[in-house]
């Protein structure tokens, strides 16, 4: 399996915006195949920062992912209004 912790920093002008392409992404993901868990997080010590965490049964699914269209609209749209970081682990 795979885990992906993608960390989300934005500004408060921008928070919502990013935070509602979030759980589009989200609610879409959870329906892909191979996905295992997808989950949003809002940082209790710095309001600026969100966390995506996902859960993937493998590559494959994760590239499926990768490619689909809700994934490449919502990211690019939170990518234009925030910084983001990617951590992958494999397990």
């Amino acid at each position: 399996m795979l885990r992906l912790n993608c960390f989300i920093k934005v500004s408060a002008d921008n928070s919502a915006e990013v935070l509602a392409a979030a759980k589009r992404l989200t609610e879409a993901s959870l329906l892909q195949d191979g996905c295992v868990a997808y989950d949003i997080f809002e940082s209790a010590t710095r309001p600026e920062v969100l966390m995506i965490c996902e859960t993937w049964r493998d590559q494959t699914a994760l590239d499926a992912h990768s490619a689909s269209e809700v994934f490449q609209t919502e990211v690019t749209a939170m990518r234009s209004l925030a910084q983001m970081h990617l951590e992958t682990f494999q397990f």
